[in-house]
């Protein structure tokens, strides 16, 4: 059974929070980081058809936008084997994952020789929350760290993500082409 509750009590929540605090960036972070862990912590709140995912590429399932687009709260589904392209937000956002793993490869622009340079890589369980931000660094590829299972995380972004124009990247050049992501839904 599908606690729905949950999702709009975070909704709710997030909401005060950014009519609190506005665009500060860190407590956003601080506050948003703690909504959304509780959020994760349980996983009988998340509707059956923003689960679902897909033999030929990973799912965006918007969940809520904001109706002034200060934030939007999306589900990620991954099937065994799939990945993103390496790409930007240009805004800030949490990725708190609800089922399985993901993998997260970052990247950051050298500024010297406009070439993408890996500075890392690490592996998000259950409950784990990620960041990104312009700020902190914004330039990621992620994908399923499951070899034969769905991996599901739940996003929140400072804006409507799926209109966002965004930038993705090619990984030998560094050459970024615009993007607007859309969503599954």
């Amino acid at each position: 059974m599908e606690n729905r509750a949950r999702l709009q009590d975070f909704i709710h929540s997030f909401t005060q929070l950014i009519e609190r605090v506005g665009s500060d960036e860190a407590s956003i972070f601080t506050d948003g980081k703690a909504l959304l862990s509780t959020l994760i912590g349980h996983d009988d709140w998340l509707p059956h058809e923003f689960a679902r995912p897909s033999p030929d590429s990973y799912r965006q399932y918007r969940l809520y936008c904001d109706p002034l687009k200060r934030f939007s709260v999306v589900s990620f589904v991954w099937a065994p084997g799939q990945t993103t392209p390496v790409h930007d937000h240009t805004v800030w956002g949490m990725v708190g994952v609800l089922r399985g793993a993901e993998r997260c490869e970052e990247y950051e622009l050298d500024p010297e020789n406009a070439c993408l340079r890996a500075t890392g890589s690490h592996e998000l369980p259950v409950g784990a929350v990620d960041l990104v931000s312009p700020r902190i660094g914004d330039i990621h590829r992620v994908s399923n760290a499951l070899e034969d299972g769905v991996s599901i995380s739940i996003h929140v972004y400072g804006g409507n993500i799926g209109a966002v124009q965004r930038h993705v990247y090619d990984v030998d050049t560094g050459v970024k082409k615009p993007f607007v992501s859309g969503y599954s839904n």
